[in-house]
């Protein structure tokens, strides 16, 4: 390996991926193949991170990699452990973070190829009888609790990282890990009592998970650190917060609330009732100086079964009405605008680092469905239809284009790390939304039909502003209703509760940036 890993960026724009579904053909991609053809399409759409996923080797390759069977070996099916470190070597000559999605809340039951067991026993690196075993999941657990399943799961960690040069991990399943209950059935709104009960909480796993922590956060300089990342939905108090204060010690918490409100309003409520109160709250329900990392769909809002926000939003007008020889449909018009701000929304107020799966960012039109006896083991949604988004005759690319221009845009002013934004409006008739962060404003109309002119809004900072980014833009597939090139100068009327404002035209289903005209 002849690459360094590159300096931790404070603002971690991920770019979740899987090697072996992203071909274009229907086939196990390899590791050689993803650093030639995926790794630049992640350097050229903007983001500085990638998380691998199904690293770890699994016997069932349905299993998303979440099965692991051999936790101290790399997935033999995209090629050899010598391959993997050279896509990691290439991606750190790019410039990118390479985070793995390191699963130590459970293990594939597997026992001829797996720890379940492996000494005769049914406790030896899990807990005995029910205790062990994940029903949903149908898998077995570990004995934080036991010093050789402690010295087994920290030196795995530590192995990624000083074989492989990965520069993080994202910790899968941290809420079944903590909580006695797995997280099954719980819905976290009762108090801060269900986060301490000595009875649902399990004090042993809080111990290795701060212990790992502790270790990873030692093994590198602060330039290059180990960066950690939990996948919890509670928001365990503290989870978050560095050790010596009493916290777990993670670096960001995946903000999963999010999604799923996206899915929730998608698939029952009609445009008219989307309640912009919501939409802000979801958005910024996090805990201060708490880090979160902020999606509108993973790899699991992907899964068949369900559909891609894109899925939910144009259905089977994806296939037959995307080119841009024809005029847009409705379903079509509604379909690229949402997706567009729901993207930049969740970007620009849902947290401090924020992450995509990998074709999403396109509008990727179809769910994943690795091949399987329900599917006679096809492979034609195991992959990913890069040609969409480079075919110049379709509608594809503007979703792309404003992927990458959202991206170069906070890159450049940085408001993921930023502090939480200042919620302006809320306005449910109007269905807008407005807010500052990192000394922009943006403002988002939600309405169906509605376009607003001289919509007056306060703003905190006087002087002439520009818009920045424009999702109604021609390039990103909208009406190019506004006129960029025109100057916005504030004026001294005071308004929701500034003392300067604004008067703005705002198209419906449009997202607008302004900065400041130096």
């Amino acid at each position: 390996m002849k690459h360094q890993s590159p300096p931790v960026p404070n603002d971690l724009r991920i770019y979740e991926c899987h090697v072996g579904m992203s071909s274009q053909e229907p086939k196990i991609n390899s590791y050689l193949e993803f650093a030639r053809d995926v790794l630049p399409w992640v350097v050229e759409s903007n983001y500085n991170a990638i998380q691998m996923m199904a690293v770890m080797e699994h016997a069932y390759y349905a299993s998303f990699g979440y099965q692991v069977t051999n936790f101290f070996a790399v997935s033999s099916r995209f090629g050899t452990p010598d391959e993997l470190k050279a896509l990691i070597d290439r991606a750190h000559e790019l410039g990118l973070v390479v985070l793995l999605d390191i699963v130590h809340s459970h293990a594939s039951k597997n026992v001829d190829d797996g720890l379940n067991n492996f000494d005769g026993t049914d406790h030896l690196y899990f807990h005995e009888g029910g205790k062990g075993y994940h029903p949903i999941w149908d898998s077995r657990l570990f004995n934080y609790g036991n010093w050789e399943v402690l010295r087994f799961l920290l030196s795995n960690a530590r192995w990624f990282i000083d074989e492989y040069h990965f520069d993080g991990f994202r910790f899968d399943g941290v809420t079944s890990m903590i909580y006695t209950h797995h997280g099954v059935a719980h819905a976290f709104t009762r108090g801060y009592d269900e986060y301490f009960d000595g009875n649902l909480v399990d004090q042993e796993a809080i111990t290795y998970l701060t212990l790992v922590n502790d270790m990873l956060h030692q093994l590198r300089p602060k330039e290059t650190r180990v960066i950690t990342i939990a996948e919890e939905v509670s928001g365990f108090v503290g989870m978050c917060r560095p050790i010596e204060v009493g916290g777990v010690g993670f670096d960001y918490r995946l903000n999963m609330g999010i999604p799923d409100k996206w899915i929730e309003m998608l698939k029952g409520v009609k445009d008219e009732d989307w309640n912009m109160g919501t939409i802000a709250w979801t958005l910024t329900n996090r805990r201060h100086m708490e880090a979160n990392i902020a999606y509108c769909e993973s790899h699991d809002q992907a899964l068949v079964g369900d559909k891609t926000i894109a899925f939910w939003l144009m259905d089977k007008d994806m296939y037959w009405h995307m080119s841009c020889l024809q005029d847009l449909t409705p379903v079509v018009a509604r379909g690229i605008a949402l997706h567009k701000i729901i993207r930049l929304i969740t970007c620009a107020l849902g947290g401090e680092g924020y992450l995509n799966f990998m074709g999403n960012e396109f509008g990727h039109p179809e769910w994943i469905d690795f091949p399987r006896e329900g599917n006679n083991s096809s492979y034609h949604h195991a992959r990913r239809r890069w040609d969409l988004a480079k075919d110049p005759l379709l509608r594809y690319q503007h979703l792309w284009a404003f992927d990458k221009a959202m991206n170069a845009l906070e890159n450049q002013y940085k408001w993921l790390p930023s502090a939480q934004a200042y919620v302006t409006l809320k306005h449910e008739g109007d269905k807008l939304i407005s807010f500052e962060r990192a000394g922009l404003f943006f403002v988002f109309n939600f309405h169906y039909e509605k376009s607003f002119t001289d919509y007056r809004l306060g703003i905190s900072k006087p002087g002439k502003y520009k818009i920045v980014l424009d999702s109604d833009a021609k390039e990103f597939g909208g009406h190019e209703r506004i006129n960029k090139y025109d100057g916005y100068f504030t004026q001294s009327v005071p308004w929701h509760g500034w003392e300067h404002s604004l008067l703005v035209y705002i198209p419906n289903r449009t997202g607008l940036v302004f900065a400041l005209d130096q």
